[in-house]
């Protein structure tokens, strides 16, 4: 399926499909995620992933 019959078959913007498949969205709005899985049938886990940024090395924790 191309980027243009997702934004079509879901009307979410062209642009807002193209983020989300190179990974570069750093937002997604709710509507887009459900209008996603009703478009795949499945869940927001089968779409996304949570990865936890990398610990800042100069932070300063106090005891």
């Amino acid at each position: 399926m191309k980027i243009a019959d997702v934004a079509r078959a879901t009307g979410l913007h062209r642009n807002t499909v193209t983020l989300l498949y190179q990974e570069k969205a750093v937002r997604i709005e709710l509507d887009a995620m459900e209008q996603l899985c009703k478009l795949f049938n499945c869940s927001v886990g089968d779409l996304f992933e949570y990865i936890p940024d990398e610990p800042d090395d100069q932070c300063v924790t106090k005891n």
